[in-house]
């Protein structure tokens, strides 16, 4: 048992020291591994509970590679942290479980793809569901090698969810042929193991390399302005009014702006004293940003704002509306971004994807009557926040489009391709990532945006309240930055496109894909039995 348990804590150790940011990707290919060994190892010696010690031993798998990527949640909401890390390592172990479960009457190929499509099928819900959580998908785990990924344009994240799958199986299913066939560790096999290894690792590599882009500024271009106010959101956001940050956002433009400035980018609710939603065109921080951008017409601005809408009215109320029994009013809740240009134009643009327990309550008319204010009183949600149906894109003055992805959704691959699919020529983040100090997690969130920079095509813009803020080129590679907790401004030319690429046409094909054989296979699986049972 002892050696089966320190296998499941190789597995999780493999992972952890794979993940980026600080880890060398090239040991995400053998992590699963150990794991597959201890399955294989109880399957096939008469255990008893052998299906609790698979859970058990999974579990302690994706404990370890959960929490040591992600404890730095802890810093934003301790309860959060440890919901994260307890639930997810618990729905990893399960899908390696039922991976077991149909091991025990399917063939080792239909077992194993089973279990390859399974896990895909999970990473694809992590997108979708209420309690959304993608951070450790595996295609994420190269976010730092982007040179390795270039064929992410055609594949997206789930292309590398399946590469590491793939080259996990292939080594597993030569450990068993060989520990099968009674073969001794040997020069001979040693050299066919690392041929095998190399060609399963190294093609998807260089085809990258033949794919990766000169990120040359031939065509159009933009001149952007990204602010990086440095704000701690503890200590002063919530507690300066909205009239000083604007100060403080027009005196860092001032370093930076020129004539041929098009856009201006402030992060992710830098306004951050609530504004009245019908109040917006009359405020006075707005009119003194809409004033700045008058003196200057070929420059446009986009940025955070916090905003509410109070009602009464019962027919109004969404599931996304909150009530304050205080002042006895229902009230939509929102995390925007602000659009200005001149003439005084103005746009809003609602954040969509929003974080598990602090932005939202899952399945909120299911869990609310039995929770009540559970998720307050530990730590969990403040207010739900209210979404839009559609991606929206801004248009500048100077006629460029841009995305206003805000936080969160740059973690959503196939999200991202509706802002590119409505028109965006280029991706702006705004997002505020201090919350979690200075950790993995403000790495790792630009690191992902490196992603989208590829799945797109699209030139990055990506202004953090306390870093980092950041311009990434179509290849994914980071031209600029300003480091956290530095006050500070970028000027940058950026180059605009028009074009799709394959993965901003059709999506998370790979997942459908995927999804649709493990169905199959189950069925086909059942079938088959059923069929030998009545024979």
């Amino acid at each position: 048992m002892l050696k089966n348990i320190l296998l499941a804590l190789l597995s999780g150790i493999l992972f952890w020291l794979g993940w980026p940011t600080y880890g060398f990707p090239l040991l995400l290919f053998f992590a699963f591994i150990p794991l597959l060994i201890v399955e294989y190892g109880i399957r096939h010696q008469s255990v008893k509970a052998a299906g609790w010690k698979v859970l058990g031993l999974s579990y302690i798998t994706f404990f370890t590679w959960n929490i040591c990527t992600t404890s730095w949640l802890y810093f934003s909401t301790p309860f959060g942290m440890w919901f994260a890390v307890l639930v997810n390592s618990l729905l990893m172990a399960i899908v390696f479980w039922c991976y077991h479960l149909f091991a025990r009457k399917a063939t080792t190929g239909a077992s194993l793809t089973f279990l390859a499509c399974l896990w895909i099928g999970f990473e694809y819900l992590h997108l979708h569901w209420d309690f959304s959580w993608p951070w450790l998908n595996l295609g994420n785990g190269f976010s730092e090698y982007t040179s390795w990924i270039q064929w992410y344009e055609y594949t997206g994240t789930f292309g590398g969810s399946l590469w590491v799958w793939g080259t996990n199986i292939s080594l597993f299913l030569l450990w068993k042929r060989f520990r099968e066939s009674g073969t001794k560790l040997n020069l001979f096999v040693s050299v066919k193991v690392t041929r095998i290894s190399l060609t399963l690792i190294g093609i998807p590599i260089l085809i990258s390399l033949f794919l990766k882009p000169d990120d040359s500024l031939d065509g159009d271009t933009s001149e952007v302005v990204i602010l990086q106010p440095n704000i701690d959101p503890y200590a002063e956001k919530y507690n300066t009014d909205n009239s000083s940050i604007v100060n403080l956002l027009l005196n860092l433009t001032e370093q930076k702006i020129t004539d041929s400035t098009d856009i201006i980018i402030a992060p992710e609710t830098v306004l951050a004293r609530s504004i009245e939603l019908n109040t917006v065109p009359f405020d006075p921080s707005v009119n003194a940003l809409q004033g700045y951008i008058t003196q200057h017409p070929n420059t446009s601005y986009v940025g955070g704002i916090s905003m509410l809408e109070r009602f009464r009215d019962e027919e109004k109320v969404t599931t996304q509306s909150n009530y304050y029994a205080d002042g006895d009013f229902y009230y939509n809740d929102f995390n925007s971004a602000l659009f200005l240009k001149d003439k005084s134009e103005s746009a809003l643009y609602h954040k969509s994807k929003l974080v598990v327990g602090v932005e939202n309550f899952p399945y909120k008319s299911i869990l609310q009557p039995i929770l009540g204010d559970a998720m307050i009183d530990l730590g969990g949600t403040v207010a739900t926040k209210t979404t839009q149906p559609e991606r929206a894109v801004f248009e500048s003055t100077q006629g460029s489009k841009v995305a206003p992805i805000i936080c969160y959704e740059s973690v959503y691959g196939d999200y991202v391709t509706d802002y590119v699919l409505n028109g965006a020529q280029f991706l702006a983040i705004i997002t505020n990532d201090a919350w979690w100090g200075n950790t993995q997690g403000h790495q790792q969130h630009l690191s992902i945006a490196r992603l989208r920079a590829i799945e797109s095509r699209k030139w990055v813009a990506r202004s953090a309240n306390t870093g980092i803020s950041a311009v990434i080129a179509p290849s994914g590679v980071v031209v600029e930055r300003l480091d956290y907790e530095e006050q500070g401004t970028i000027k940058a030319t950026i180059g605009l496109s028009d074009e799709l690429t394959f993965y901003s046409k059709h999506g998370d094909y790979i997942a459908r894909i995927a999804m649709g054989m493990g169905l199959f296979i189950l069925l086909f699986g059942i079938f088959k039995r059923g069929t030998m049972k009545r024979k």
